[in-house]
């Protein structure tokens, strides 16, 4: 209702089945348990996503590079024909997080998702505040776009995690194709601030690309 373009849900079936009852959109699932992706499949999820990191970070677990790329050549195996999108762990230093989202790319990742926002500290209110939330996400993209198109690599990014209708637009200047948004709908109660969030969101944006456009 808020001119979302793609749900992104937690990797189970009956949730997929849910979501297709009430809504058209392209739906996405996101696990690190590569089987689990099988059956969300079979439910209607056209998009799988290896990440969402945060519990396990929440619980001193990190994700390696070798480990995503270990998940995602399994994902490839089992699901060769579904579109994936892998999340490049921020606990890892910029110039690491640049090989692996290459390395990615050339196992077969369709999207590569930059994240980092639930671990940011900002230090200060406001729009200032939302800006040093957004900045490990955006470092991320601006860093792995910069390198992708240095080697001719077309492959979307999506940054994601901490992110604003102040710093999606930052997100787009940076080179991301596309733009994941959670805890700043999902905290709230009431649908319809869900829903202006949302639009918020995608105007936002609009606004930046047109202006992009004509400068």
């Amino acid at each position: 209702m808020g001119g979302a373009d793609l749900i992104d849900i937690a990797c189970k079936p009956e949730l997929v089945e849910s979501a297709i009852e009430i809504s058209a959109l392209p739906i996405c699932v996101s696990s690190v348990e590569p089987q689990s992706f099988i059956n969300s499949v079979k439910a209607g999820a056209s998009l799988i996503e290896i990440g969402n990191y945060d519990s396990f970070y929440e619980q001193g677990y990190t994700f390696s590079g070798e480990k995503v790329l270990s998940l995602t050549k399994e994902t490839k195996d089992i699901l060769p024909n579904v579109p994936l999108s892998v999340t490049v762990p921020h606990t890892m230093p910029i110039d690491k997080q640049v090989d692996l989202a290459i390395k990615l790319v050339f196992e077969g990742a369709d999207i590569i998702q930059t994240e980092g926002g639930k671990s940011a500290n900002p230090y200060s209110p406001g729009i200032q505040g939302l800006i040093e939330k957004s900045v490990p996400t955006l470092s991320a993209t601006y860093a792995i776009h910069n390198e992708f198109e240095k080697q001719s690599i077309n492959i979307p990014i999506m940054s994601a995690s901490g992110l604003s209708e102040v710093t999606c637009p930052l997100a787009v200047s940076c080179g991301a194709s596309a733009v994941g948004v959670g805890s700043s709908v999902n905290k709230l109660d009431d649908l319809i601030s869900m829903i202006a969030i949302v639009r918020g969101l995608k105007e936002s944006m609009k606004n930046s690309i047109i202006k992009e456009k004509i400068s």
